[in-house]
């Protein structure tokens, strides 16, 4: 046994020994099963990082043991493999279908080698399962069945001997499975659902966390009996464009710098539109909405007008934060699309090569660092645009009346990222950008 297999071994071997983990039927230790795994993947030629995996396989999962211990000692190759065979799926996720359609689409992005081991780690535990418990066991072979749809880049010899003792499996325990590719089918759209009803969470959260309160300017208030004159000496000595107007001591209406150099008194002063006032606690989108029709939007609290909130706050950094996140949203939703239309990764035969290659080597440097993707959420955003309007069913759904103008949409909104991205202004050309992406995202649009 080479260096790395043996010290592989040790590792494991001790990892789990300390955890007192044994197999679940046989009292066994652990090391029994991680054993078995190697021996068969050596017997179908596995190299010697693909046999140290073998060993290593259950270790994250199972232990203390993280992606970092496994690379910084035994290398990137064999941590790689690691990460590919571990689960990323976590009890928050949902329920177990829907934790297992996760795993299963991970490791059909995984390569060769790793399916190779994968199909090693099936074949031994399915023997040990359908010998002690037929109950669970029907249940494991159906996830069993599932992942051997996906797992066809493994060693052929390990998949043919995989189905095989599925199917002896099936016939000792006297069942039949429903169709594979129809289960598949039914857990991805469970699993869509579950990822769609996180991103609304997130983004129902996300809404809530940025209100016009924060945001909004003092508003600068005169009695209505003031003098005109001294008013406008007033404004213009502090900078503001509008002012409130108070009766009783209480604001009621407003006047703008205009409208007192074009001679107006207070009171004649404008009432407030009530689609133009928003309490302190309301979103940002309502903001956008409101100065979408407006120049000014009035904030209340307690039912009292106290601030004001023009364009030129959007460009605050906090807005400008506010929007990254929406931008962000609105990517979830369009990947959402992409895997509901073009289940799998079919979609990538849509993609041209050069930006199919720039999507993988992203998705190999963020696994580099620990992050679990898909090699769809690596693709660029206007990657996933084009994509989406080439469904005619889905611009309508985002509101576009034609690809040429879902192309333009598309264009625009990788403005608005790189304005915001560098610092650039963003309520000029931007601004009917932010209006579309914000009633698309927040649902404050028909």
């Amino acid at each position: 046994m080479n260096d790395l297999v043996q010290r592989a071994k040790e590792f494991a071997t001790s990892a789990h020994k300390r955890i007192d983990q044994q197999r679940k039927y046989s009292g066994q230790p652990y090391d029994v099963h991680l054993k078995a795994v190697a021996a068969l993947v050596a017997e179908v030629g596995g190299d010697e990082e693909m046999i140290a995996a073998a060993w290593l396989h259950d270790t994250v999962e199972d232990t203390p043991a993280t992606h970092h211990d496994i690379e910084d000692t035994f290398g990137p190759g064999v941590a790689r493999l690691v990460w590919e065979l571990t689960d990323i799926s976590r009890p928050g996720d949902g329920n177990r279908a829907v934790r297992k359609a996760m795993d299963r689409d991970h490791l059909a992005q995984a390569s060769d080698r790793a399916q190779t081991i994968k199909l090693a780690d099936l074949i031994d535990n399915a023997r040990d399962i359908c010998k002690h418990d037929e109950r669970f066991a029907r249940t494991y072979l159906q996830e069993m069945a599932a992942l051997l749809d996906v797992l066809n880049r493994g060693h052929p010899e390990l998949l043919r001997r995989a189905r095989k003792l599925l199917g002896r499996c099936e016939e000792k325990l006297d069942i039949t499975l429903p169709a594979h590719g129809m289960e598949v089918e039914e857990a991805e759209q469970l699993h869509r659902k579950t990822l769609g009803f996180a991103r609304r969470r997130i983004q129902r959260l996300f809404n809530d966390a940025f209100t016009a309160r924060d945001i909004a300017e003092p508003l600068v208030s005169f009695d209505e009996d003031r003098d005109p004159a001294r008013i406008l000496e007033a404004m213009e000595a502090k900078r503001v464009s509008v002012a409130g107007i108070r009766h009783q001591g209480l604001v009621h209406a407003y006047l703008r710098r205009e409208d007192l150099a074009a001679g107006l008194v207070p009171r004649q002063a404008r009432r407030f539109s009530p689609d133009q006032v928003v309490a302190g606690d309301a979103g940002l989108p309502a903001v956008v909405e409101v100065l979408t029709r407006h120049h000014h939007c009035f904030v209340t609290v307690l039912g009292t007008v106290n601030g004001v909130i023009t364009r030129s706050e959007m460009e605050k950094p906090l807005v400008r934060m506010w929007l990254f996140g929406m931008i962000t949203m609105l990517e979830m939703r369009l990947a959402e699309m992409i895997a509901e239309r073009w289940p799998g990764e079919s979609w990538t035969e849509l993609v041209s090569r050069g930006r199919l290659e720039k999507a993988k080597k992203l998705q190999e440097e963020r696994s580099r660092r620990g992050q679990q993707v898909s090699l769809l959420e690596c693709l660029q955003l206007s990657d996933k645009g084009y994509l989406v309007i080439r469904d005619p069913d889905y611009f309508r759904q985002l509101e576009l009346q034609s690809k040429s103008q879902g192309q333009e949409a598309i264009r625009a909104l990788e403005s608005l990222r790189n304005n915001l991205a560098h610092s650039q202004p963003i309520t000029t050309g931007d601004w009917p950008q932010i209006v579309r992406m914000t009633r698309l995202v927040a649902g404050t649009g028909t």
